[in-house]
């Protein structure tokens, strides 16, 4: 393997920590926004809040990733965050 090519793998290993701390705690802060709408009564899907997410992601993508995959990529992350919402709203500890 090259020196360039270790180097280029090593930085995709850093940023690959990087990105799952980042999902991690942006699913973190899904569910306290969860626990949120659960003491207001409020339901958990809120489509408004996810279309606005949608548009701002779509609106931050430079590329190279093309938007329908990056927005693929965000429906499936907040998907799971639902159901971890779900998941936590009736007292389920399996995640």
């Amino acid at each position: 393997m090259t020196d360039e090519l270790e180097a280029l793998r090593s930085e995709i290993d850093a940023l690959d920590r990087q990105i799952v701390g980042l999902l991690n705690r942006r699913a973190a802060l899904g569910l306290a926004a969860g626990k949120a709408k659960i003491q207001r009564g409020r339901p958990i899907p809120d489509v408004e809040r996810e279309r606005e997410v949608m548009v701002r992601v779509a609106m931050a993508n430079d590329g190279p990733i093309p938007q329908d995959a990056l927005l693929a990529l965000y429906r499936q992350l907040i998907d799971t965050i639902k159901r971890l919402e779900e998941i936590e709203k009736s007292g389920s500890r399996k995640a």
